[in-house]
This record gives structure tokens, C-alpha cells and sequence, in this order.
């Protein structure tokens, strides 16, 4: 086997392949965050077509989140131990598999399981994917502008998972929204087993696996999940939902004591000491409450209120996927000029502004008159934040917990939007239940979304209030063990590692 040259095989791709291998990282994220929304609007068609009772309808949507939101943690180490491409193309066939069976499912039971597989390979691809843009973009403009990409589809894919689901039940039938999930990570898996570097592993005294850290963590996440998820159907008192969050709490303290003993923890002490890595994350739980909050309530006022089919809610989300894209595109041009703190405090308050605009909607409403203007404005400070809290959640990041600080990152919004969905849909209910009285139907349902639009623009604020501490955490000098770990020496019979930005080319 011929030695790969490291120095001119990074040239090599940074010049040739660098745009090619972003669009497919792109694409990668897009797929994963397109099947969060895509099922929304086809639920009802889904029910009819496979016999779904009203949990189970439910259960199409949580099966995926669930998954993805326990094992994401894991996806991210598993990338930095075994292989940031290894797991990206293992992710994207797992995923194209299993959104294959979704389509062609005919049973509840079958139906659940494929999106449950969704969601793991979900889990996979995008910290891995997130680690591979780290990677092949090092810090400077470079990165800004590849994290601008990354941000533009990654909000996008919430108003494209609206549009298409309306498009292609209305048009094709429920199963296509499954079919073209498949298609689309099968087409992202060929062309990131051309495209994409390989990546250099570990030496393997390097590659301990936590293995009680990781089953705690998973198991906490998903009884989080679990019981948040649930807790809007059946309320907080439910006696499955209190078992639900006990164990949660237990199963995530234990985490905690695993990984102070730990020699190799899942979680190593010095990510969370990084930089602005913590407080990134703590604002991006509350970005992802608002965030996935959003997509849920628009299409159902939409449809609910405002009497619109599926197709209709899913081409009114346009002007707010371009919006996002604009901002997701102007956020490392303003950050260069404004300074990448101010610019996200700015973005959060114009988002702020643009939910409280959202939040006086009307039962006689229409879209121009109460949706156009305040989804423009969402989208802009959404697309703005959704890079820069990314970029702080990764900034400084020592090169072998890149994988994992991606895996950080989703976990946190993911999360957050299981709480923030999980409170919101409590907070709607309970206000359309004391309006039902004394309003008409739509009048009551407009009453709680309303409210919850109102609590999410505090919630956005309270983010931008949080904005000066990721400044002071971002001026504190990083710590010594924060240097990059040197790259694993070569063998005799093997051709040099190269370092951790420059991979040599899959072969």
C-alpha cells in the first residue's frame, strides 16, 4: 500500500473536494431534521392507513425523538472512538433502511419499530456529521461560513418537513414521506463513501468505552423523554409519568457519580470547562424548546383555526425556511462585524420579538395579515442563533472530542424540545380547557397558542439575558489540558496518521 502524503492530501481536498464533502454533511443533517417534522401534518392519514389508535398516533412521532434524543451522546463518542465516516455512512444505511420499512409498513407495531430505527441511526449521523465539518474546516472564516451552511439547513429542515409532509400525502400518499427519507439518506450514504476523508482513530489504549456511563445516560435520557413526552398527553400527575421522570433523575445522578470515578468518562470533565461549551448549550436547550415548539403549534393553528389542508400549512412555512437560510447565510458576515457575542444576543431578541408578534394571532385570522410577517422574523433570528450557539458549543474543542461535542450540542436541543413541547402543550391545553367556556372552539385553541407563543418569546429572552456569560466564558484563557492530543505515531507497515484536520483520503 502507497503512503498518503497528510500535509498534501488536506491541500488536496480543501481545494478539490472541500465544497463537495460540505453539501453532503449538509445533506446528511438536512434528512436527519427533515423526518422530526415530516410526519406531522400526515399523522391523520397515517392513523387511517395502518390502524393507529390516538396513542399510537403519538407514538409515530415520539418513537423517533425518543431514540434520537438518548443516543446522541452516544452516536457523538461512538464517532470519535470508532471512526467520525464509519459511523456517518453506518448511520445513513441504518436510516435509509428503516425509512424504506416505515413506507411499506402496514402494521402499528412495525410502523413504531422503523421510526425507532430511524431515530437511532439518526442518533449516528449527525454528531458525526457535525464533527466531519469540525474537521474539515479549521477555525477562521472557513468555518463560520461552513457553519453558516450547516445552520441554514439544519433550520430549514423543520419548514421543509412541513411542506413536504403536506406535499406528499396530499399528492403521493403517507408512505412517500417515508420513501423519500430513504432515498435521500441512500443517495447522502454513496456520496459520502466517495467524497469524505477517512478518519484517523485513536490509538487503542485511547479507546476506553464508559460503558456504565453510557448505559446511564441513555437509559436517564430516555425515561426523560419518556415522561415528558407523556406528561402532554396524560398530565404531570399520572402516575407513569412520575415513575417516568423518578427514574430519570435517579438513573442521570448516577451518571454524574459514574463519571467522577471513571478513568475514560463519556462526558470528560474538561468539555464542559471549555470555552463557551456549557453556556452554549444551556441557551441551545432553550432554542430547541422554542424551536420544535414552533413547528407543532403553526400547522395546527393553521389547520385547526384557520381551517387550512395540509398542502397549505406546508407552503406557508416558505417564507419562514427562506428567512432562516438569509440568516443562517448573513450570521458569520455579522459576527465577523459585530462580534459573535453581540450578534447572538441580537438574534435571540429579534427572535424574541418576532414570537410576541406571533403570540396576537386571531380566530378570524388569516396568513398575510398574522403569520407572514412575525415567521419572517422568527426565521431570521433563528437562522442567526442556530450558528452561533453551534459555534460556541464547539469552540475550542480539543480535535478528539470533536464527535462528541456534536453529539452535546443535538442532545441539548433535543432535549430542550421535549421539555419545552412537553410544558407548551401543557400550558395550550390547560388555557384553550379554561376558554372553552365562554369562546367558540377556534377561539379557545387560538387562546392557548397564543399563550404559548407568548411564554416562548420569555423563554428566547431569558436566552439573550444569558449572552454575557458565554462572552466572559469565551475571554477566559483555556485551560492546559485543552491543547490538542497529538496525532497516533505510524507503524512500519503503515502509512502516517494524519493530524486531526487533515485526514487522508478515503480509499
Amino acid at each position: 500500500m502507497k503512503s498518503i502524503n497528510p500535509t498534501r492530501s488536506s491541500r488536496s481536498l480543501s481545494a478539490t473536494r472541500s465544497g463537495a464533502a460540505l453539501t453532503v454533511l449538509a445533506g446528511a443533517q438536512f434528512v436527519v431534521t427533515l423526518s422530526t417534522s415530516v410526519v406531522n401534518v400526515a399523522l391523520p392519514a397515517v392513523r387511517d392507513g395502518v390502524g393507529l389508535s390516538d396513542s399510537g398516533m403519538s407514538w409515530v412521532v415520539n418513537a423517533y425523538g425518543l431514540a434520537f434524543g438518548a443516543l446522541l451522546l452516544s452516536g457523538g463518542r461512538a464517532a470519535d472512538l470508532l471512526g467520525r465516516r464509519r459511523v456517518l455512512l453506518a448511520g445513513l444505511a441504518l436510516f435509509a433502511v428503516a425509512s424504506t420499512t416505515a413506507g411499506l409498513a402496514s402494521t402499528a407495531w412495525l410502523l413504531i419499530g422503523a421510526r425507532t430505527a430511524q431515530g437511532i441511526g439518526a442518533a449516528a449521523v449527525a454528531p458525526a456529521a457535525l464533527a466531519l465539518v469540525m474537521q474539515l474546516f479549521p477555525p477562521g472564516p472557513g468555518r463560520g461560513k461552513a457553519l453558516g451552511v450547516w445552520g441554514a439547513v439544519s433550520g430549514a429542515g423543520g419548514a421543509a418537513g412541513v411542506l413536504a409532509g403536506g406535499l406528499l400525502t396530499q399528492s403521493l400518499g403517507w408512505p412517500w414521506i417515508f420513501h423519500v427519507s430513504g432515498i435521500g439518506a441512500a443517495l447522502v450514504c454513496a456520496a459520502a463513501a466517495k467524497l469524505l476523508p477517512a478518519t484517523a482513530l485513536p490509538a487503542a489504549g485511547a479507546r476506553r468505552i464508559d460503558l456504565a456511563g453510557t448505559l446511564a445516560v441513555t437509559l436517564g435520557l430516555v425515561a426523560l423523554v419518556h415522561g415528558l413526552t407523556a406528561a402532554r398527553r396524560s398530565g404531570w400527575t399520572d402516575p407513569l409519568v412520575l415513575t417516568s421522570l423518578i427514574a430519570a433523575a435517579v438513573l442521570l445522578l448516577l451518571f454524574v457519580l459514574v463519571e467522577r470515578r471513571h478513568p475514560a468518562p463519556l462526558i470528560p470533565p474538561r468539555l464542559l470547562t471549555t470555552g463557551t461549551v456549557a453556556p452554549a448549550n444551556l441557551v441551545m436547550t432553550l432554542l430547541g424548546a422554542v424551536w420544535v415548539g414552533l413547528f407543532f403549534f403553526l400547522p395546527l393553528y393553521q389547520q385547526q383555526v384557520l381551517g387550512a389542508g395540509p398542502l397549505e400549512a406546508g407552503l406557508s412555512q416558505l417564507p419562514l425556511a427562506a428567512a432562516n437560510m438569509l440568516g443562517s447565510s448573513l450570521a458569520p458576515r455579522l459576527a465577523g462585524r459585530l462580534g459573535a457575542h453581540v450578534t447572538l444576543a441580537a438574534a435571540l431578541l429579534t427572535q424574541a420579538a418576532g414570537l410576541l408578534w406571533l403570540s396576537r394571532i386571531s380566530a378570524q385570522g388569516t396568513f398575510p395579515t398574522d403569520l407572514l410577517g412575525p415567521t419572517v422574523v422568527i426565521g431570521l433570528g433563528l437562522g442567526i442563533g442556530f450558528v452561533q450557539l453551534t459555534s460556541a458549543a464547539v469552540a475550542g474543542v480539543n480535535p478528539a472530542d470533536a464527535g462528541l461535542a456534536g453529539g452535546l450540542v443535538n442532545t441539548t436541543r433535543q432535549i430542550g424540545g421535549a421539555i419545552g413541547l412537553a410544558v407548551l402543550g401543557t400550558l395550550a391545553a390547560s388555557t384553550t380547557a379554561g376558554a372553552a367556556p365562554h369562546a367558540s372552539t377556534a377561539e379557545a385553541l387560538t387562546e392557548g397558542y397564543q399563550a404559548a407563543f407568548l411564554v416562548s418569546a420569555a423563554l428566547i429572552a431569558a436566552g439573550a439575558a444569558l449572552t454575557p456569560l458565554l462572552a466572559r466564558r469565551a475571554a477566559r484563557p483555556a485551560a492546559p489540558d485543552q491543547r490538542p492530543t497529538a496525532p497516533r505515531a505510524a507503524t512500519p507497515h503503515s502509512p502516517p496518521t494524519p493530524p486531526p484536520c487533515a485526514d487522508s483520503p478515503a480509499g
